[in-house]
């Protein structure tokens, strides 16, 4: 199995592509925090670890098409699926109007997806310096 420079960057990549997008759904998750019957989304990730299995495998890493409603275009027959996908996962609490998010809890996620990036990020900041070290002629 090759697991080199190129398939790590590329997973580091996609990771962080993974953890942008969650942080968008939750701030759209903390920006509803007092729409009624809201209830909030995240992401579930089993499609993006499982195809992070595969790529140690020596797989790749393809990014699948989502039909996440009746009107939308089948993607074509063929690909390799939903890496992820957006679905409800209510907190732990229900106000009144039905509204199912709990700000704190948000807040939480937020700052638990935070760290996941910075520390994928300094991990491919840490590899491009190995790099650069490398290519570096002797003195």
């Amino acid at each position: 199995m090759a697991f080199g420079p190129d398939s790590i960057f590329a997973t580091l990549k996609a990771r962080m592509q993974v953890l942008s997008t969650r942080e968008r759904v939750v701030a759209e998750n903390i920006a509803n925090a007092n729409t009624p019957g809201y209830t909030p989304k995240d992401l579930n990730l089993e499609g993006f670890e499982s195809a992070l299995r595969a790529v140690r495998r020596g797989g790749t890493i393809g990014a699948g098409l989502a039909r996440t409603h009746a009107g939308h275009i089948a993607p074509p027959s063929g690909g390799n699926g939903n890496l992820l996908r957006i679905s409800d996962t209510p907190d732990s609490e229900t106000t009144i109007d039905g509204n199912r998010v709990v700000v704190e809890e948000q807040m939480l996620k937020l700052s638990d997806t935070r760290g996941q990036y910075e520390q994928a990020a300094s991990l491919y900041r840490t590899g491009l310096q190995f790099l650069r070290t490398a290519s570096r002629p002797p003195r």
